[in-house]
């Protein structure tokens, strides 16, 4: 046991690292772009966090991001797990899902990156084992923390909204595109990418999905038509592969009064440059210590929510791909 782990209490508690006495102490499970440039400095420029520990499948890229941030590398992920009072993933959804639960387990907190998993069973896994062992969750969906287009989507919440559509048509051969060599990207593509993005906004406002159809175009082009509980319908456009002139992005619902627009005010981008997204994931980090200080595990962007997202992943997959 290192000396991260001799503090007594439970996680949150009085006493203990994330109780109101001190810091709650972040695990960053990843090493590459992501990690280095989001989620250590969101956590580690934080006044209520410290980042305390990093673990990589390359020691040696741990030990060099945990070393720009004060942080201990570690080689064993249990380990990691046991010396810290939350954790957060920047690794393929696969491998997070895998991992997200042990650490569950161990009685960390987590914040998870979109989506949760790549398939249904593997992100009920860890709801389960976040809900048996009572921890607080929080899944970063950047648009979900953007406090602007936050408060606009709450406006629409609520407002009986008949439909929506969603568009985000990116290019991962955009120059200096940090996510051009993601193997997961390319392998599952923009609805398993971009896919929960669009439904982190289209499910608040209209609800519940029941019906998916669906078809593919160029590339990992998909067009997506959904059928919602409250009778609503909507349609999402995703794309990782358009010519990198033909990039957009877009959300928008209607009523019976007529449409009403994503607001896009200046460093409010949904991938915005990355001091943008730090500030972003600060936010996500707030409301998970403030949910850990609490008591709290309910959350409108926690593990269970991230599941009824990969629910719709799947379904949409099974679709397009019958």
């Amino acid at each position: 046991m290192d000396d991260a782990s001799a503090s007594t209490g439970s996680p949150g508690s009085p006493g203990s690292p994330g109780g109101p006495g001190g810091p709650v102490r972040f695990g960053l499970v990843g090493t590459g772009y992501w990690a280095g440039a989001v989620h250590a400095p969101g956590v580690a420029g934080h006044p209520d966090t410290e980042l305390a520990g990093v673990w990589g499948r390359d020691p040696a890229k741990a030990a060099a991001l945990a070393g720009r941030h004060g942080a201990r590398a570690h080689e064993d992920l249990d380990e990691l797990f046991a010396s810290v009072d939350a954790v957060l993933f920047s690794v393929p959804p696969d491998v997070q899902a895998a991992a997200a639960a042990r650490a569950a387990a161990a009685g960390c907190h987590l914040l998870l990156e979109k989506p949760v998993a790549l398939d249904l069973a593997a992100a009920r896994g860890v709801q389960q084992a976040v809900q048996e062992a009572g921890v607080a969750s929080v899944v970063f969906f950047t648009e979900r923390f953007v406090p602007a287009r936050e408060a606009w989507l709450q406006e629409r919440v609520g407002a009986g909204c008949l439909g929506g559509t969603a568009t985000w048509l990116a290019s991962l051969r955009s120059p200096g595109n940090p996510f051009a060599t993601s193997a997961w990207r390319h392998e599952h593509g923009a609805l398993w990418d971009v896919g929960p993005h669009a439904l982190s906004v289209l499910l608040p406002v209209l609800g519940p999905v029941t019906h998916v159809a669906g078809a593919r175009g160029a590339g990992d082009l998909v067009h997506l038509v959904l059928g919602h509980e409250s009778g609503a319908t909507s349609t999402a456009a995703l794309s990782l592969t358009m010519p990198p002139g033909a990039t957009r992005s877009g959300l928008a619902f209607y009523d019976d009064h007529g449409w009403y627009e994503r607001p896009d005010p200046d460093g409010a981008g949904g991938a915005g440059d990355d001091a943008d997204v730090v500030s972003h994931h600060r936010r996500a980090v707030s409301e998970l210590v403030a949910c850990i200080r609490a008591g709290r595990t309910d959350h409108r962007c926690d593990v269970s929510f991230g599941t009824e997202v990969v629910a719709v992943l799947e379904r949409a997959r099974s679709v397009l791909d019958g």
